[in-house]
């Protein structure tokens, strides 16, 4: 027996080791927060879209097959990894694999970034919202005050290109008149224009709704989940029910549905599933590491990823019906082909279906509840992105804060803070270029490096071995091979091919059809995609630079074990030095 396998055997059981950490009341709580948090706004938007653009129905068969090779088994590797160490994404990766450790931070900055964004689309949402009770709701005809009558249609206008529809209008405006209702957009980010007052309130307010549900962490998040991760189904099946009723509601479903068998020999297609699925599922971001740290050690997180991916999928595709039945029945009401009226991005939410409300019975009733029904998406995927950023300052520097800030809450506020006014500037008349232009270069350039070195990190590094025998320690049974070849071989190519295909295929960012960036925003662009790519190799430069010894052989190396405190299991985190050992790597042993 080696000296330090006779020590480890040796050593008595800790209780304490582990930091004060909070834990979710109930297990259905964590479940419905990470399904809330994977089920945003890009299920109801993106993927309708995405569906029917690659092949209709065919579509499916790719995006079920990325599913289970690629989505499944990466949320189970962050499970894995979050629910065993008890950390945030920061410390995991910095413990499992600190050549890398700069993934941990790449991610939390990539989340918060995102969060000071994709608070404005709650934004909006609120503005529409509390524009939806009024008789007749504003964007229904063109006779209002803010309307530019010479190029306002009631209704789609069609290949009319001069014609604006009114909802368009509400929306947005072209050209050099801002008289329009919501965004009051100028001509390009080169004319940021003034703050839109009204906007500014509500972006305060959508920071205050999400301060109030997660200022006390999961304790009051867990609670605040049973309705907004819930209410979006009821709408949701409300709305499929109204609409597949509605005349031309089957054209608009077999338009979605429709298989293009020839799509299937597409590269781009397999691609595009897989992208879905990843970024929908929120690989890479660090939130379902962050949620999963706050489950008890031998939560079945095999059950509760199936649960999760699985709903996410089912979701998406419910929404799928529920927006191609309406844009059926838009388009047999104004003799439109459905391709005339179907769409890609916030256009499809906030110039679409308002549209479509209009026409339809007590059309206030349904604004309403669709538009609060957005709100719930879009708040459980904020609540996860600031968490994130929460329990990232208390793992890593969380003492040092409360001697300042004495209370958590306080932690939490000056974090909303900071995301609101970082928020700012997409509200102005130019915001909407800036939103664009951000969503890009993070969402799209960035997340794909992190996800790859992540899994590089976790699968190959790390490796397959260690995650499984994490799985084992807590649930008493390893994962079974499918799991394990996922991790091994088939995930990272895919994520691997997907970078090389977003490489590839890059495009610079544009706003609309016409729209394109100058050179000094495509900067800014990439400087903001920077900002969390940046972490890597200057986590690796630490590295490499503070520890002593050779790549490939240190004179010391940690030992991590952790165990649930409880009647059945005992939580001691062993750190032994050994005489030496592969460079970069934890050594798991097992009881």
């Amino acid at each position: 027996m080696s000296e330090w396998e006779s020590e480890r055997r040796t050593q008595k059981p800790c209780r304490s080791c582990l930091p004060d950490r909070g834990t979710w009341g109930r297990r259905l709580e964590f479940v419905l927060a990470s399904v809330g948090y994977a089920v945003g706004l890009g299920n109801v938007w993106r993927f309708p879209y995405l569906c029917y653009r690659s092949g209709g129905g065919a579509f499916l068969i790719p995006y079920v097959i990325m599913l289970f090779l690629c989505g499944i088994p990466l949320l189970l590797m962050e499970f894995a990894i979050g629910q065993y160490t008890r950390l945030g994404p920061v410390l995991t990766l910095a413990k499992i694999c600190p050549l890398l450790k700069g993934v941990g931070l790449a991610t939390v900055v990539i989340s918060f970034i995102l969060c000071t964004y994709y608070n404005v689309l709650m934004t909006w949402a609120l503005y529409y919202l509390f524009n939806s009770f009024g008789t007749p709701l504003p964007w229904q005809s063109c006779n209002n005050t803010w309307n530019l009558v010479s190029n306002c249609s009631t209704g789609f206008p069609g290949n009319a290109t001069h014609l604006w529809s009114s909802s368009q209008q509400f929306f947005e405006t072209s050209g050099s008149e801002n008289v329009y209702k919501l965004l009051e957009m100028t001509d390009g980010i080169e004319q940021m224009g003034e703050l839109r007052w009204e906007l500014f309130g509500l972006l305060v307010l959508a920071w205050i709704i999400v301060y109030l549900c997660i200022f006390k962490g999961v304790k009051s998040t867990g609670k605040v989940v049973y309705f907004t991760a819930t209410f979006p189904y009821f709408i949701l099946f409300t709305l499929l029910i109204n609409n597949v009723q509605l005349p031309g509601a089957n054209d608009g479903i077999l338009y979605f549905l429709m298989p293009n068998w020839g799509k299937l020999l597409e590269v781009q297609v397999w691609v595009n599933a897989a992208a879905q699925i990843f970024n929908s599922i929120g690989i890479a971001f660090g939130s379902m590491i962050s949620m999963a740290s706050y489950n008890k050690f031998n939560n079945n997180i095999i059950r509760d990823t199936l649960i999760v991916a699985l709903a996410n999928s089912a979701t998406s595709i419910l929404a799928g019906f529920v927006i191609f039945s309406a844009i059926g029945y838009m388009a047999h009401v104004h003799h439109l082909p459905v391709d005339n009226i179907a769409t890609d991005g916030p256009g499809l939410v906030f110039v679409v279906y308002p549209e479509i409300f209009s026409t339809l019975p007590v059309s206030q009733l349904w604004a309403s509840l669709f538009f609060l029904m957005l709100l719930c998406l879009g708040l459980d995927s904020q609540f996860a992105m600031v968490e994130v950023a929460v329990t990232c300052l208390m793992d890593c520097v969380g003492p040092k804060l409360l001697k300042v800030l004495k209370h958590k809450e306080l932690v939490v506020l000056a974090v909303c803070t900071i995301g609101f006014l970082l928020g700012i500037p997409h509200i102005t008349q130019g915001g909407i270029y800036v939103f664009q232009l951000m969503d890009h270069y993070t969402a799209v350039v960035s997340l794909m490096f992190l996800a790859f070195f992540e899994v590089l990190a976790v699968c190959w590094i790390f490796g397959v071995r260690r995650i499984a025998c994490m799985v084992e320690r807590m649930l008493g049974k390893p994962p079974n091979a499918f799991f394990q070849i996922c991790w091994l071989v088939v995930s990272p190519l895919l994520v691997l091919c997907i970078l090389i295909s977003s490489i590839v295929q890059y495009t610079p960012a544009r706003y609309g059809k016409t729209y394109t960036y100058p050179a000094w925003a495509e900067v800014l662009g990439w400087f903001i995609s920077l900002l969390s790519i940046v972490w890597i190799p200057l986590g690796a430069l630490h590295e490499l630079c503070t520890s002593k010894g050779k790549l490939l052989h240190v004179s010391s190396t940690v030992s991590y074990i952790a165990h649930t405190c409880t009647t059945h299991a005992h939580c001691d985190i062993d750190r032994h030095v050994v005489s030496s050992g592969a460079r970069w790597s934890v050594l798991l042993h097992v009881q």
